[in-house]
């Protein structure tokens, strides 16, 4: 049986995990990172979000909804059981944004140095 990860004396919406928001997060970022096709696809998917944008902030929101809209779309149909409201609540605790911002960073414009 497994045991129940529990923070002592931290808010569970404060609490970091490996860097990310929460686990949710993370759990999601390596998983689009470590697989090989989905890293390309998503990447890709990055590309085109800054290419059809007007501007980077733009960008993140459109990925970030991407990501939301095509990793909800694919979960499975668990029907009305415990698993699909666990299953759920997980994917609600994902930082879509977060996930965009690191994705993007390959592509964000650089700042000059402005000439004095």
């Amino acid at each position: 049986m497994a045991m129940a990860r529990i923070t002592v004396g931290e808010d569970k919406h404060m609490a970091k995990y490996n860097g990310w928001t929460n686990f949710e997060t993370w759990a999601v970022a390596l998983w689009i990172g470590n697989d090989e096709a989905s890293y390309k696809y998503w990447r890709a998917c990055a590309e085109a979000s800054v290419r059809d944008s007007a501007d980077f902030d733009q960008a993140q929101i459109m990925l970030g909804q991407m990501l939301h809209d095509e990793i909800e779309d694919s979960m499975p149909d668990l029907g009305a059981t415990l698993w699909a409201d666990l299953l759920g609540s997980a994917v609600c605790e994902v930082n879509w944004h977060e996930i965009a911002t690191d994705m993007l960073e390959d592509f964000k414009p650089s700042e000059r140095a402005v000439p004095s």
